[in-house]
């Protein structure tokens, strides 16, 4: 069986942590898209990690983990992060492997994307990673994959700096480089899961364009990325938080207005931990977007959602959502494309009865206060998608399963 799970918002979700509570019954784990501008959060016990590049499943010593053809990859960035597992006791011999298809990020790519967001009128307020400026170069159909590196004409093309600074990686990657389409047809019959980058209103089609990353952060990147057809997928599962957040520039309807609301933003900010892992920077929080969740669900065709974070709100009396928007006087219940719409747009809320209890301490969905269903059951019924996981903290335990997704029916 074949899961993929992804953003359903503005990335910053939680799928570090779903990836790696799913990733028990899973064999093998295929990142299929971004690059180390992702920052996926692990808490095991006493014990967090921050992925940036290798596959939520790395921690569980059994797995196979594999980089794939849509991901655009830093190789010092890469063995820095593996370097860093290996020194925490984590074994990484021959379980890592990377799509022969995938592209390489080169230090002037980080140069030129910072150089070139800070020039811009209206900055995206991307990570400085060089992920867009690699994307963007393999669209030109200049860049550098993973096969290209035993390419000897393509090499002694390169830029001089360029191939100095691939000479101390080359041997490694090339071991770890796989054929992935050959090697998920090997083990068709087993258990893969695989792991988004970011959300979907970041995609760069599906997303608020401009302000969106480079790569395919939709369940259709899955079956690019990971060099699979998308009938070989057999269930999307979106996650969302509780309440929304943003990191960088661009459209956010649903923002707690920053005059009236700066209380509730630091809460949820703090509580919740909102600061980006990749840059450290505070993210924008607002209510939870029920529109834009909707969009999600439909233009991913998911078939469930895991929500994350609902314990933040364990100590408010009142929560509230966003279920339209007012634009230019007009009532919107669907995402527009615009920006200028999205600018321009209000959130209208609906209020929902807090629960006032301590979440974390649930075993089971049944014991949730009658407030914490009431909201995520309005959620299902506006989305028209079921909520089958909820997470209430951080730790792999912390996680509610009301419907297993490797289960077809």
């Amino acid at each position: 069986m074949k899961v993929v799970v992804i953003g359903a918002q503005w990335g910053d979700e939680g799928k570090g942590k779903i990836v790696d509570y799913l990733a028990n019954e899973a064999q093998i784990i295929v990142r299929y898209a971004g690059g180390a501008n992702a920052g996926h959060t692990i808490v095991i016990g006493n014990e967090e990690y921050a992925l940036h590049l290798v596959p939520s499943g790395i921690l569980y010593p059994d797995k196979m983990v594999i980089l794939g053809a849509g991901m655009v990859i830093d190789p010092s960035a890469l063995f820095g992060e593996l370097q860093m597992l290996e020194d925490r006791g984590v074994d990484t011999a021959g379980r890592v492997f990377i799509s022969d298809r995938a592209h390489i990020v080169l230090p002037r790519y980080i140069r030129i994307d910072k150089e070139r967001d800070a020039a811009r009128k209206k900055p995206i307020g991307t990570t400085g990673r060089g992920i867009g400026v690699t994307y963007s170069i393999k669209s030109d159909r200049d860049g550098v994959r993973l096969a290209d590196l035993s390419w000897r004409e393509k090499m002694d093309d390169m830029d001089a700096g360029d191939r100095a600074y691939l000479g101390p990686f080359m041997d490694r990657l090339q071991r770890m480089s796989i054929d992935l389409s050959a090697y998920l047809f090997h083990h068709k019959n087993a258990q893969i899961l695989f792991e988004g980058a970011q959300g979907t209103l970041l995609d760069l089609d599906l997303g608020t364009y401009p302000y969106v990353s480079s790569g395919m952060s939709c369940a259709g990147g899955a079956a690019i990325g990971g060099c699979v057809g998308p009938r070989a997928l057999d269930k999307v599962l979106g996650v969302f938080k509780a309440y929304s957040t943003r990191v960088g520039n661009g459209p956010f309807p649903s923002e707690f207005d920053a005059n009236s609301e700066d209380e509730l933003c630091r809460f949820v900010r703090n509580t919740g931990r909102e600061f980006g892992v990749t840059t450290g920077r505070p993210r924008r929080c607002g209510y939870l977007d029920l529109v834009s969740l909707r969009y999600a669900c439909l233009t991913n065709s998911i078939d469930s959602l895991v929500m994350t974070h609902l314990d933040v709100y364990d100590t408010l009396d009142e929560i509230k959502a966003c279920v339209a928007y007012k634009i230019n006087g007009n009532v919107v219940e669907t995402f527009p494309a615009s920006i200028d719409a999205l600018n321009n747009a209000k959130a209208v809320l609906r209020s929902f009865r807090g629960w006032k209890k301590n979440l974390s301490s649930a075993l089971t969905y049944e014991e949730f206060p009658v407030e914490a269903m009431e909201y995520i059951e309005f959620i299902e019924r506006f989305c028209e998608t079921p909520v089958d996981i909820v997470s209430v903290g951080y730790d792999r335990r912390a996680t509610i399963i009301r419907k297993s997704p490797w289960r077809l029916k």
